[in-house]
């Protein structure tokens, strides 16, 4: 099968298309003929070598993918040859979804209404945002504070949350303020002086803070939630140090892999978009990943098969 692959670190110039040996899926899972797979920024910092110097090669990055089942693992059930399905390979392995063919770990049905773009950058933004949601625990009437509110995960965070009944401010340049009050969040600019807009924005205070970003704000969400035990980051390591607690996939916590199905729902009821930034081709990897690495925008690069 073709797939994006790398053989060496480096930057985005290392990808190239090859072949390589088709996949098979394992029990509880399933294959898909691929149509679409999301970068994540996970994929930069393992093809530069800063996540896992003994990765063996040639890598096939990518976490997020959609397409159409076309195997199915042992003891798999709700499924059928022929669905079109998105969701995530095993997160552990860091990749394999950038190809022909890719083995789902999770997944649910693609909902109709998103096209084979928006269903390829979803899933582990869905995940992560469940996870994170659930964590802290915010349901019907609570406030919750978005730092990084327009990004891949902070957009659908937040349209989660509105779900759930939650009045969410959320964080953004001024250039994607308008997109935050489109998802149903109420925008603010990040930086310095963040607790005194939020507090005229929340007079009432705020129930808890996630922390998308991981642009050094956490003296701040201290600050304004005023307790440790309300604030949890996915994107800033020095979270232990300011005693707030640090979610990613794979550490034990309880997983937001039941989000997929919720977001399925609300993406057929028109509730929930997946932001896509920019598509290109498998064979423009390179191009797609030097655009992913560029933060200037909102939203998810995706990879479609033509």
């Amino acid at each position: 099968m073709f797939a994006v692959q790398y053989l060496r670190f480096g930057g985005p110039d290392v990808l190239e298309v090859g072949q390589i040996d088709q996949p098979h899926p394992g029990p509880g899972e399933v294959r898909i003929a691929v149509r679409a797979s999301g970068i994540t920024g996970a994929d930069a910092i393992l093809r530069s070598g800063g996540l896992r110097p003994d990765l063996k090669f040639p890598h096939i990055p990518g976490v997020d993918a959609a397409g159409v089942v076309d195997e199915i693992g042992l003891g798999v059930t709700g499924v059928a040859i022929g669905d079109e399905v998105f969701g995530a390979v095993d997160v552990m392995l860091l990749g394999g979804a950038a190809a022909e063919f890719a083995v789902l770990q999770f997944w649910a049905p693609k909902p109709p209404t998103w096209s084979w773009a928006e269903a390829g950058g979803a899933a582990t933004s869905v995940e992560t945002a469940t996870r994170t949601l659930d964590a802290l625990g915010i349901g019907l009437g609570s406030t919750l504070l978005i730092e990084g509110a327009s990004g891949a995960v902070g957009s659908v965070a937040v349209q989660l949350a509105v779900a759930r009944g939650v009045r969410v401010v959320g964080t953004g340049s001024p250039q994607n303020h308008d997109l935050i009050a489109e998802l149903g969040g109420v925008p603010t600019t990040y930086g310095p002086g963040l607790p005194v807009r939020v507090a005229k924005l929340a007079p009432d205070g705020v129930d808890a803070a996630l922390d998308v970003a991981g642009a050094g704000s956490l003296p701040d969400l201290l600050t304004i939630t005023g307790d440790a035990a309300k604030v949890l980051t996915i994107a800033d390591f020095t979270a232990p140090d300011h005693g707030v607690r640090l979610s990613y996939s794979g550490s034990g916590q309880p997983d937001g892999r039941h989000g997929l199905s919720t977001a399925a729902r609300l993406a057929a009821e028109g509730r929930l978009r997946i932001i896509v930034r920019d598509t290109f081709g498998f064979g423009r990897a390179a191009e797609a990943h030097a655009r992913a690495e560029d933060r200037r925008g909102s939203g998810k690069v995706v990879l479609t098969v033509s």
